[in-house]
């Protein structure tokens, strides 16, 4: 959210600024807000950054944050997939969205309304299989009502701080290097799958097909989640969707 609490840029800040230290590329909109925040707290420690733009790259929006955008090229990237002198419309934000999530390995919303673009921002990161958590917040905040909406509905799981975010997505650079020293796909260590994501193929039977819904009876996990966590299973080569349902994948 723009509309960020102290406490949400306190939270962003730890959490950002810890994964930071650890390794990890802070991927955000440069916007003000919780955005600002997690850019601020990755390069406080030194990190890496990347600000993705709805806008040309020679264009500073919004403009109170030129000099933190300068700062991020200098540290890390900014980026966007409009030519030098586009201008920002709202359309734009929305698109950019799914560059954010499909940059990233993992989506994490600290702060967000019952309506935003955070909430849009992470129905991107299911759709192209990126696993999403959400931080709760005080119960009486609307800046956390969007969080709390997608944890009660299964469409992120919830998160207190850097550690439980990396249990949530796995260890840093676990997706990345060169394609020739990626290890085969059977060979990839199960325990680097997201939580959800291993509960969902452990209740995927060896032989048959089954539907979302009798995947999500047989791991106790809501079926939103067990639809996102399908298509992490699919994209890493566990599992496939077959015409009469959801299959395990044997090597």
């Amino acid at each position: 959210t723009r509309a960020a609490t102290s406490y949400g840029d306190h939270v962003t800040a730890e959490i950002a600024g810890d994964l930071a230290v650890d390794g990890w590329t802070v991927v955000s909109g440069a916007a003000y807000g919780i955005d600002g925040a997690a850019h601020r707290a990755a390069l406080g420690v030194g990190g890496t950054t990347i600000a993705v733009l709805a806008c040309g790259v020679d264009r500073a929006y919004p403009a109170g944050h030129t000099r933190l955008l300068e700062r991020i090229a200098e540290q890390g990237a900014v980026v966007s997939e409009y030519p030098p002198g586009t201008t920002p419309a709202r359309y734009r934000f929305l698109a950019r969205n799914r560059l954010v999530a499909a940059l990233a390995d993992g989506v994490v919303v600290v702060e967000a309304g019952w309506r935003s673009g955070a909430r849009n921002t992470a129905s991107w990161a299911r759709a192209v299989g990126r696993p999403v958590v959400a931080v709760p917040g005080p119960v009486t905040s609307a800046s956390s009502a969007g969080c709390h909406r997608m944890i009660r509905e299964g469409e992120a799981v919830l998160v207190t701080g850097a550690q439980d975010v990396v249990a949530e997505i796995g260890p840093v650079g676990s997706e990345m290097g060169a394609s020739d020293e990626r290890d085969s796909l059977f060979g990839r260590r199960l325990d680097a799958l997201p939580e959800t994501a291993a509960r969902t193929l452990d209740a995927l039977p060896t032989a048959g097909a089954v539907q979302p819904e009798e995947v999500s009876v047989t791991s106790g996990i809501p079926v939103a989640a067990v639809r996102s966590a399908l298509v992490v299973l699919e994209v890493e080569g566990y599992a496939r969707r077959g015409r009469s349902g959801w299959v395990r994948v044997s090597g």
